[in-house]
């Protein structure tokens, strides 16, 4: 490969006719099989993604995925990423020394927006270096668990859901389930310690009983309040979450002493945010793109302050989402494939229902994957129902927890608030479901069984915006999603979460976030449909030249 001396210009990006040439050699075949090898080439950069963002994910920037020297002729220079990593962790761990911002939202808006740009900022300046790099999946790594670190020396500061993440892991090492009794009652008083309960010791009444959730939405919104005896947030109701994500809960508590709180959560959520991180390194550079994109999920303000930090749960399925669409994409078409995939897709799934919005991307009615398009859908299904049996056996109706709650407790004014500005009130849970089943119908008639993330990013994504949910860790996810389809507009949706978390109490706030974010991923795919449609007119053949 030729070398490229520090002084030297730095190369444009090379045109779709030019990449073609790098890639083929001497042009041997005839002009008409030139324009079909064209064809065939750009359909494939768009499928992987590579029409988006070109100087980021165009495959010729990083044409030799084992090369070992950058363009400057430096083995293994990362100077340019270190200084970035100093940046984005020196930026973190600014915003934590505020403090508390669970119950400061202004403040909330006023650092972690910013820190945003910041993070962007960075992430465009790193990626326009092109050193190649020698072991890039263990940089990517390392990188990913240095900006995690600033995170695991205080306690969430966003959110209390990791308190109640390991109460739940807590009472499932004592033999009960946790779909059983809720926080407070005093059947589980011995369970009890300081840190999770510091206003109630395991001696004191605490005057709640487990009892049905009442089905007045004021009344229940009374109910689901914090109590100021105990860290735990919603203590008076019984757990929201699925089966595999109290998996994970328990697995933690079994590692973690009482006395260090949350911290076993946060090093869990911190380890899988570096394993999703590395595991995108490998798979971008297997398919001939630049492993250092994995820095936009290493690097994304979401998965840095919900990961080590807040210790969220969606951690847990956004790594199962990327295993299944990276099986999918690694062997498409052979059964095992498809049925370990939609095992992974159903086991997100049970940490959290959402993902269950990505099966028609795994249900392509074109190509070699029609034959198999059923088994997914079956293999998730039938995972999240097992996943479902032993609790249902020991608890029975109380399996759902806190969820026909807070279905009910979240369909506020927050809820679907861009919706909201164009369709009546009355009407908003069928434009909901007539929304999302468009997007699903597109999936199913455009997703192919080798590129189901094209697909993907589009089906969360347009969750995401139909229900504008007030909870910015719901988006991790889409982050990957975004990474590995090479569509990071939908990034957008991801910061428009803090928008909606620092508006809460402010509805048209969240659906303005969400509206901005909604038209940023509409004018970019817009754009790029009329780049697309340029191009194609430009590398047509001339009428009556080739036969």
């Amino acid at each position: 490969m030729r070398k490229q001396t520090r002084n030297a210009a730095p190369r444009t990006s090379p045109s779709l006719a030019t990449t073609l040439v790098s890639w083929t050699g001497d042009l041997k075949s005839s002009v008409a099989g030139g324009w079909r090898k064209l064809r065939g080439q750009a359909a494939t950069a768009a499928d992987n993604g590579h029409g988006a963002y070109e100087h980021m994910t165009d495959p010729a920037r990083y044409p030799n995925p084992g090369a070992s020297r950058g363009s400057h002729g430096r083995v293994g220079d990362v100077t340019r990423l270190l200084s970035g990593t100093a940046i984005v962790a020196a930026s973190y761990a600014a915003v934590l020394s505020v403090g508390d911002l669970d119950t400061r939202r202004g403040l909330l808006a006023a650092v972690i927006l910013p820190f945003w740009l910041i993070c962007l900022a960075t992430l465009v300046w790193v990626m326009r270096d092109r050193a190649r790099l020698r072991f890039p999946v263990v940089t990517m790594a390392l990188l990913a668990l240095t900006v995690q670190l600033p995170g695991l020396f205080t306690p969430p500061h966003s959110s209390s859901d990791a308190w109640r993440y390991v109460w739940d892991g807590r009472v499932q090492l004592s033999g009960t389930s946790p779909y059983r009794y809720v926080p407070l009652d005093d059947r589980l008083a011995a369970l009890r310690d300081p840190i999770l309960f510091p206003g109630l010791t395991s001696q004191a009444d605490s005057g709640v009983t487990t009892g049905p959730l009442p089905t007045d939405r004021g009344e229940l919104l009374r109910r689901a309040a914090d109590d100021r005896r105990t860290r735990i947030n919603r203590p008076a109701v019984p757990t929201i979450y699925p089966p595999v994500a109290q998996l994970w809960f328990a697995a933690v508590a079994a590692l973690t002493p009482w006395a260090l709180g949350t911290l076993g959560i946060q090093i869990g959520s911190a380890l899988l945010a570096v394993a999703v991180a590395a595991a995108l390194a490998a798979w971008l550079l297997r398919r001939g793109r630049d492993p250092r994109e994995a820095l936009w999920w290493a690097w994304c303000p979401t998965v840095i302050l919900e990961a080590g930090n807040g210790g969220h749960v969606d951690i847990v399925g956004a790594a199962l989402i990327v295993g299944a669409l990276m099986i999918m994409t690694t062997r498409p078409g052979r059964a095992a494939t498809t049925w370990v995939a939609g095992l992974l897709l159903g086991a997100a799934a049970a940490v959290k229902l959402t993902p269950l919005v990505l099966l028609p991307a795994f249900m392509p009615l074109r190509g070699n994957g029609v034959r198999r398009s059923w088994q997914v859908p079956l293999a998730a299904v039938g995972t999240l129902a097992a996943s479902y049996a032993p609790y249902l056996i020991v608890a029975g109706g109380l399996v759902l927890g806190y969820l026909p709650g807070y279905l009910s407790e979240e369909g506020g004014a927050n809820r679907a608030g861009v919706l909201q500005l164009v369709v009546p009130r009355s009407l908003l849970i069928l434009a909901m479901l007539a929304t999302m089943g468009a997007v699903a119908v597109w999936a199913v008639r455009s997703t192919r069984a080798d590129a189901p993330q094209q697909a993907s990013v589009v089906l969360f994504g347009s969750l995401l915006l139909v229900t504008t949910p007030s909870y910015p860790w719901y988006s991790l996810p889409l982050v990957a999603l975004a990474v590995m389809s090479g569509r990071l507009e939908w990034l957008a949706v991801a910061a428009a979460g803090y928008v909606a978390y620092a508006g809460t109490r402010v509805p048209p706030v969240s659906a303005a976030g969400y509206a901005a974010a909604g038209t940023v991923v509409i004018g970019i795919a817009w754009w790029r449909s009329r780049r697309d449609t340029r191009r194609a007119t430009a590398v047509s053949p001339p009428a009556g030249r080739i036969a």
